[in-house]
This record gives C-alpha cells, sequence and structure tokens, in this order.
C-alpha cells in the first residue's frame, strides 16, 4: 500500500473553534481538487473540546492531523510546531475562523511550485483582494499601523505582511524556524524579517470574509506580541521579548510603588512602614500583570497563582539585595551615581527575570 503524499500541508492554529472545523475540512475538500493535501489543526488545549474534533476529523479522513498542545499557548508557537511536523514540499497557514479564502490556495501552491515565489501571502490589498466586512474599523486601523511598523522591519515592500494567510517552501520555513519568536501573534511578518530580504514573494488576493464562529485572537496581548516582536527584531533578537514585557511591567511598577508610598504617608504611616507596604503592592501588580501578559501562555491560576505570588516576593526580594549590592560596590569604586544605579537595576531586573523563568514560571522560555 502506497503512503499517502500531500503535495501541501495546511496548518490551522486553532482555539475554542470546535464548530468551524467540520465546514473548514469540507471547504478544502472543494476547494484543493486534484493537489493532495493535509490539514494539520494545532490546538491550544481547547475548553471547548476543539482538538477532540479535530481527532475524529482525523478518524474520519486520512488527510486531516491534529496536535494538541498542553500548557503552551501562542498562535506563532502553533505555527511553528505544526510546520514541523510536516514532510510535504510546501506548507500553507491559515485561521479556522473561516475568514481566509480557501479558495486561492491552490494559486498560491502553483507559485511555488512553478518556482515563481518561495513564499506567497494572501493578501487583502492586491489585485480582486479586499477585507470586506471582517475588519472593525479600530481593528482596521491598528492593522494600517501594524503594516507600516512592519514595513520599516522587514526592509521591503509587501502590501500585507500582516497576513495570517500564506504558503511557503517547507525548506525556506525550516531553515528559518530556528530564529521564529514562539510567543509572537503575527509569524509572518517573524519570517519575513528572518529571511532577511533572500526570498522571493509573490501576493495573490482574497477576499477577508466575516467571522462565522468563534472569537477573534485580536487582543491587547497580540497587540502587545507585535510590539515586542519588533523590539525583539530591532535589537537584533539579542533582548528576548519576554524580557522585554518583564522589564515594561517592571517600569510600570515605579509606578504603583509610588502611588501606594504616597498614599500611606498620607494615611499617617511612617516613612518605613509606607515604604514596605509600596514594595509589597508594586511586586503584587507586576506578579499578576506579569501572569497576565508576559506569561499568558503558561498563567498560573488558583492555588498555583498564590504560591507563584509567593515565589514571586521571595525572588524578588533577593533581586533587590542584588540590585543594592552591586550599585553600592560599583559607587563605592568609582563615585559614579548614576552609573552605580544603572548597572544595579540592570542586574535586579535580569536576575528577578532568570529566576522568575526558573522558579516562578516554571516551563520552558522564549
Amino acid at each position: 500500500m502506497q503512503p499517502f503524499l500531500p503535495t501541501v500541508s495546511i496548518v490551522v492554529p486553532t482555539f475554542n473553534e470546535s464548530q468551524n472545523l467540520p465546514r473548514l475540512v469540507g471547504l478544502l475538500d472543494r476547494a484543493m481538487g486534484e493537489i493532495p493535501w493535509e490539514v494539520v489543526f494545532v490546538d491550544d488545549d481547547s475548553p471547548d473540546g476543539t482538538w477532540q474534533v479535530a481527532k475524529q476529523l482525523a478518524r474520519e479522513d486520512a488527510r486531516v492531523r491534529c496536535i494538541r498542545r498542553v500548557g503552551r499557548r501562542g498562535l506563532a508557537g502553533a505555527c511553528i510546531e505544526g510546520a514541523l511536523s510536516c514532510a510535504a514540499p510546501y506548507v500553507a497557514v491559515m485561521d479556522a475562523d473561516l475568514q481566509h479564502d480557501e479558495t486561492v490556495l491552490p494559486a498560491m501552491v502553483a507559485k511555488l511550485r512553478s518556482d515563481e515565489a518561495e513564499i506567497v501571502i494572501g493578501s487583502r490589498f492586491v489585485g480582486d483582494g479586499s477585507s470586506g466586512d471582517g475588519f472593525s474599523a479600530g481593528r482596521a486601523f491598528a492593522s494600517r499601523i501594524a503594516t507600516r511598523l512592519a514595513a520599516l522591519l522587514i526592509g521591503r515592500r509587501v502590501s500585507d505582511p500582516m497576513s495570517g494567510f500564506f504558503a511557503v517552501k517547507r525548506e525556506v520555513f525550516e531553515a528559518v524556524a530556528p530564529r521564529l519568536v514562539p510567543s509572537g501573534f503575527k509569524i509572518l511578518v517573524d519570517i519575513l524579517a528572518s529571511t532577511r530580504g533572500k526570498v522571493r514573494i509573490a501576493e495573490v488576493g482574497y477576499r477577508f470574509r466575516s467571522r462565522q464562529e468563534g472569537r477573534s485572537k485580536f487582543d491587547a496581548r497580540a497587540i502587545l506580541d507585535f510590539l515586542g516582536l519588533l523590539l525583539h527584531r530591532v535589537t537584533g533578537g539579542t533582548v528576548p521579548v519576554r524580557f522585554l514585557f518583564f522589564t515594561i511591567v517592571g517600569t510600570t511598577g515605579i509606578a504603583i510603588h509610588l502611588i501606594a508610598l504616597r498614599v500611606g504617608l498620607l494615611a499617617g504611616f511612617s516613612f518605613d512602614t509606607a515604604q514596605s507596604m509600596a514594595t509589597v503592592a508594586a511586586m503584587t501588580s507586576n506578579f499578576h500583570v506579569n501572569n497576565l501578559l508576559t506569561y499568558s501562555d503558561m498563567k498560573l491560576r488558583g492555588t498555583a497563582a498564590l504560591a507563584g505570588l509567593l515565589k514571586f516576593y521571595i525572588v524578588c526580594g533577593v533581586g533587590a539585595l542584588a540590585n543594592i549590592g552591586v550599585a553600592s560596590w560599583l559607587f563605592d569604586s568609582n563615585e559614579s551615581w548614576w552609573i552605580a544605579g544603572i548597572a544595579g537595576v540592570v542586574v535586579g531586573a535580569t536576575f528577578n527575570y532568570t529566576m522568575s523563568s526558573i522558579i516562578v514560571w516554571r516551563q520552558q522560555q522564549n
């Protein structure tokens, strides 16, 4: 019996989209025609049982596969894992919300097979492409701004670098995969930035459809992920995205600290008492914001969150001692207060981030 060898693997990241999967498989079956294909649903352990639906479909159709990720979240990471699990010469990425037009996939694959391009982007802004009714006004505005920022990052003109609908030669994807950021939201931008202008790109217009079921993954966290990716790439990839978020959260903690300190003093507490209360308030705020944003893909809940908060207190307490120790040593050595102060902050922040990643949020960091 000859093994099934698809020409294209269609990677579809999913979260709480169980109702869309059967219809999407049917649409792909009609759209792909004679092209051998498979679809790989990569599900982040959806509470609505999306992975169960995907596995049921896989039992009925050999062209359907499912990867269930437990304890990990993130659209880019799901796309990376799905693509790297494929053996087909071409890999396409699309959403499960039925907003991407599957009927243009054959044209996208044809451009790859003819070697016209190594990456083909499904674009809302070329030819007959349109965002139609698929975008709210707010999301459309955010997309325009993000597109301009992305163009600066990738250093070349692409009409729709923010598209979540694209196809790529597998060897190209595998070459850039080690440089991609798994915690990102817009993986195409990361791929284009990672290829450094060395690949040929084509675009195929499509009409962005209205959402049928499920909820949009575009939220405040997605915006922060994109900004983090930009900063990560601007720094040459030397600064992890999580560390950037962790540092930003720490900066907001300063404001919380000062507000709490002022409130404590106005309430009649001594400075030492007010300062201690403000420190605890700032650390508590930092923990919860980091848990919500920086480590959203491994968010602590319930008793685990309480235990994590206590560990965070300890980590930050030791980090404060490291901050003071390094700053004091440098100040005694050269008497430059600002160099000593900055060095102390850097050491403290680096210590807090590293130990928080190891002790508080234990899973593998990106």
